[in-house]
């Protein structure tokens, strides 16, 4: 679970990583090594995998993405392109599934959240089985805000290639954010923002069938036609301030989960979840 704001953990993550860095430079003074200018990344490092807090959320860092070189401090300016499978004012609402659903399901999520990745790992295939089946609509809010707390813009560059998915199809983008959130491609939180490289968000989005080789997705990933949207998506996120922590799950306005001090823990299995869900739904 991954906090969005906590003062106190901002100033613990600055003070991490500067005891970070120092201890780094020790470590390569001794060995006598070279160290590379821009190459020393300070570890935020929180028990459970805890998000750190951003003043900010969402907000463009200024930072340049390894992969399409995006400064995310112009990304504001630019003309906002909507994905296909979207709606409202400005393309915010995502929801997958049967229109006459009578149920909605919203998922609270951020690309770099661990704690989303979990779970993903363990609930996103029953989550699209019951759209498929019609037991409710999913809609989805995705945040960037651990990009301020972890440093890097792996959430934008994630958020804006699931842009490019959902304008193929929501079934593209459904197993595409399936696929970010697994094991074998998600980054670790301590671990290089791998997300900030375009090439990577290809490489794990060529093992869906329909974005695979898919030139125009690739392309749309490359140039980000989609960037401007992510921000407007993470701007919608933040506006819930009902929601303090990723991930967080609603049904039908009604966070269910359990309570914790740092907010309200997601069901963590399938017959939690069901259970949880099966009790807010309206019949």
């Amino acid at each position: 679970m991954s906090n969005r704001n906590n003062q106190a953990n901002k100033q613990a993550a600055r003070e991490r990583l500067r005891a970070e860095r120092e201890r780094q430079a020790k470590k390569d003074k001794t060995k006598r090594q070279l160290i590379v200018g821009g190459a020393v990344v300070g570890v935020l490092a929180v028990a459970g995998g805890i998000g750190l807090a951003v003043a900010n959320a969402g907000g463009g860092s200024g930072s340049v993405s390894s992969g399409g070189g995006t400064d995310w401090s112009k990304v504001a300016k630019q003309r906002l392109v909507k994905p296909a499978n979207t709606s409202g004012t400005n393309g915010t609402t995502v929801v997958i599934g049967k229109p006459d659903a009578k149920n909605t399901v919203s998922l609270f999520e951020d690309p770099r959240c661990p704690g989303c990745a979990a779970f993903e790992e363990t609930v996103g295939a029953t989550v699209e089985k019951d759209i498929k089946d019609g037991k409710y609509k999913a809609s989805y809010h995705i945040g960037t805000f651990l990009d301020g707390n972890l440093q890097g813009t792996g959430s934008k560059n994630a958020l804006s290639a699931l842009g490019a998915a959902l304008n193929v199809s929501p079934d593209a983008f459904l197993k595409y954010k399936y696929a970010l959130y697994s094991k074998q491609y998600h980054p670790e939180e301590t671990g290089p923002d791998k997300f900030a490289d375009d090439s990577y968000l290809i490489k794990v989005a060529n093992t869906i069938p329909a974005l695979k080789g898919n030139a125009a997705f690739q392309k749309n990933v490359k140039s980000g036609t989609y960037d401007r949207w992510a921000l407007a998506m993470s701007d919608d996120f933040n506006s819930h301030k009902d929601v303090t922590s990723t991930p967080t799950i609603k049904v039908n306005d009604t966070v269910i989960g359990t309570k914790t001090p740092q907010g309200v823990a997601a069901p963590s299995t399938v017959a939690q979840f069901n259970s949880m869900v099966n009790k807010e739904l309206k019949h």
